[in-house]
């Protein structure tokens, strides 16, 4: 694999605010005062698709609000009336834009994350998911499409889209390929998991090799990976401005292809999709088929970010509708069964069972017995979350930090309800953030439990990697959520908690321990989305206009009347 060393110019055209800022005056800065356009970048700039709306909108939206839910609403349409920065961020110069001084790890990240990048005849097209020497490489050394993604960002962010532009490029030829496990051919807009350049040093040539679930442990394809080159595509018209990528003939038809392997239409009698375990971040056996709240939330994201970029010719209009009608059924879908909260706990702990007719009450036949015990505990008497999973007779009420992050992003989470699952995490703040951010589910499955969900998966022990372990790449995701909701206080002190260790940890994969106190048993150090998460998550709380490329504002007309809890409102 092709290493290599870039240097990073100084941003010396961006003005500072005054330096002298203490953190109240920080917590209470109107974002407005942030500069409406960025310095260009040196190519075209167009609008963003999705500013088309918004071009009106005034700037001084941030007046006083009166409550956290109005505050959160009026931050993300301000971040979503302006371009996302093109210019490098602030983080490569002495002093970040509001006068602090640069953490001495984000120097330190930067040189990590540019000794990952993987080149293709002389492009960099990707990072490799970990540099850790020390163990076997397995896959380890080949660039994953959603690992790929907090790399992508922080590229982006920082001014430099081109390695974004040849990654979306060389996934999208990936997808054309035959894609065939043993003897049965996976459908034409299977996007990889991950791919790898063969150097052959006697012929010097270097080709591609992708993986599309055939060599994965449990032979799954990866659903995610076309969710999120579709966000990823869009990040980067948002980014830069420039929509010739996303306009164009191959990228059109491969976001066609994806949209037609989702909006199929077979048995099902739900607007969400039905996945096998392991087809998402959750790579391994972890109870999560069926219906997993990750899938439906980056599922919802797309669907959203490709109506944005579809162009409206006549394949083009078709795949609107299609998208249009699924959103309003799967966002009707996941507000009524997913959400959780005191109020709906306590309806399900009354549920009656065996009802049968269109009236029923306990929809999918749920046994109020099946509710686990740490529930009862655990639910705030204010907060709420999405659950991580719904089907016949199933509800699996695990938290899945990936999941609530993106409904809130995707604004499949009405203001109320991010509010809520914002409400949660600081209400159970040991549990979900510990001492390392951030869970990826909460709580772990043990003891016979753990035997039948997981097969005795040895790597799945209880508070370890998927099974309750912690992910510090998490903490970009809960950094824009918390943004969005107009709550970066609570992003700044999980940045608190990373920044006291990760470095010194050797930037590992994951930590174990039920506060997440021991780098994890099997932890890669030196992993690539660790490290990028956290320069993204930087980036965030120093500039929140970057916010734009990766959130979307709530459309009003896709907001059902919601009656059945009261714990949204405060």
């Amino acid at each position: 694999m092709s290493t290599h060393s870039v240097e990073v110019t100084q941003n010396g055209n961006h003005k500072d605010i005054e330096a002298s800022c203490t953190m109240a005056e920080i917590e209470e800065y109107d974002f407005s005062r942030l500069p409406d356009r960025p310095r260009n970048l040196n190519m075209e700039r167009q609008r963003s698709f999705d500013e088309r709306s918004l071009i009106d909108m005034p700037l001084g939206v941030l007046s006083p609000p009166t409550s956290r839910v109005e505050n959160a609403s009026r931050i993300m349409d301000h971040f979503d009336s302006m371009f996302s920065p093109g210019r490098r961020s602030g983080l490569n110069t002495p002093r970040s834009l509001f006068g602090f001084e640069q953490h001495p790890m984000v120097a330190e990240a930067w040189d990590a994350l540019r000794r990952t990048l993987v080149f293709f005849r002389g492009q960099p097209v990707g990072t490799i998911a970990a540099l850790d020497s020390s163990e076997e490489k397995l896959n380890y050394d080949q660039v994953f499409v959603r690992d790929f993604v907090p790399s992508a960002l922080a590229f982006l962010m920082n001014g430099e889209p081109e390695i974004v532009k040849n990654f979306i490029l060389k996934t999208l030829r990936l997808q054309s390929w035959e894609k065939k496990i043993d003897r049965f051919q996976l459908g034409e807009g299977v996007m990889p998991a991950s791919f790898k350049v063969l150097h052959d040093p006697v012929r010097n040539t270097e080709t591609l090799i992708a993986d599309f679930g055939e060599s994965a442990i449990g032979r799954v394809a990866p659903v995610d990976s076309g969710f999120w080159w579709i966000i990823l595509l869009r990040a980067y018209t948002k980014s830069t401005g420039d929509s010739s990528l996303a306009e164009r003939p191959e990228c059109q038809k491969g976001m066609r292809l994806i949209l037609s392997l989702c909006l199929s239409e077979g048995f099902d009698t739900f607007p969400t999709l039905l996945c096998a375990d392991g087809c998402c971040m959750i790579d391994r056996r972890m109870g999560v088929y069926g219906y997993p709240i990750e899938i439906q939330a980056l599922f919802f994201m797309a669907l959203r970010c490709a109506l944005l970029l579809l162009k409206q010719d006549a394949e083009g209009k078709e795949f609107v509708e299609r998208i249009v009608k699924r959103l309003h059924a799967l966002s009707y879908h996941m507000r009524s069964y997913f959400w959780i909260d005191l109020k709906q706990l306590n309806d399900i702990y009354r549920y009656k069972t065996e009802e049968y007719s269109h009236t029923a009450v306990n929809k999918f036949n749920v046994i109020p017995d099946s509710l686990p015990e740490w529930i009862f505990d655990f639910m705030p008497t204010h907060g709420g979350y999405f659950i991580g999973n719904v089907g016949p007779s199933k509800m699996d009420f695990r938290w899945f930090c990936m999941g609530n992050c993106i409904a809130i992003l995707s604004s499949l989470a009405t203001p109320e309800q991010s509010t809520a699952i914002m409400d949660l995490i600081e209400s159970r703040w040991e549990e979900l953030v510990g001492e390392m951010p951030l869970k990826v589910c909460y709580p772990a499955i043990e003891g016979h439990e753990w035997r039948i969900v997981t097969g005795c998966d040895p790597k799945n022990t209880r508070w370890s990697y998927h099974n309750g372990g912690s992910w510090p790449v998490l903490l970009w995701l809960l950094t824009a959520a918390c943004i969005k909701t107009g709550r970066p206080q609570i992003a700044r002190r999980a940045m608190e908690h990373l920044e006291s260790r990760l470095s010194k940890d050797n930037w590992p994969e994951y930590y174990d321990g039920k506060a997440g106190r021991y780098v994890g048993k099997q932890a890669r150090k030196y992993q690539t989305w660790s490290i990028a998460g956290y320069l993204v998550a930087k980036m965030l709380l120093e500039d929140p206009s970057h916010l734009g490329m990766i959130a979307l504002e709530e459309d009003k007309q896709m907001r059902p009347v919601m009656k059945r809890s009261a714990s949204w409102t405060f």
